[in-house]
């Protein structure tokens, strides 16, 4: 069985793929290798990403912002875009797929109740990207 490995990709890398990043290690423990980076990364992980995560017992407070690039894509076995304004280059043999996450800003929500309900969204993402990986690995 290979392990998989994944690579969460945002414009600012500092909230959603953080984020997502985050709770794939929880979810994946050290049954897939996880990455995250950003298309124009920001100075840091933003706050209140880092606090929500908090609340499910993951620190990414640590994380720094990270420049995607194009060997960073070479081995990984999916990339995922969280987002509609990160575009990454497709790499042949490397999977892509875009999360077109929820954005509840688009309806008033904002502050904590808003990077909750963000953490949420991606949160079901991962679990079943987690399943997907774990099957792919076995087959």
């Amino acid at each position: 069985m290979t392990k998989p490995s994944v690579l969460f990709v945002c414009v600012k890398n500092g909230g959603k793929s953080q984020m997502a990043a985050g709770l794939m290690r929880k979810a994946a423990g050290d049954t897939v290798d996880v990455y995250s980076a950003g298309t124009q990364p920001g100075a840091a992980v933003n706050a209140l990403s880092a606090q929500v995560l908090q609340e499910f017992g993951i620190d990414i407070s640590g994380e720094i912002p990270t420049l995607i690039d194009s060997g960073m894509i070479r081995d990984i076995d999916r990339v995922v875009t969280l987002g509609r304004e990160a575009h990454v280059e497709p790499v042949p043999g490397t999977r892509f797929e875009c999360w077109d996450t929820d954005e509840p800003s688009e309806r008033g929500i904002e502050g904590i109740e808003r990077m909750r309900l963000v953490r949420d969204d991606i949160a079901a993402r991962v679990d079943q990207l987690v399943v997907e990986l774990h099957e792919a690995a076995e087959s």
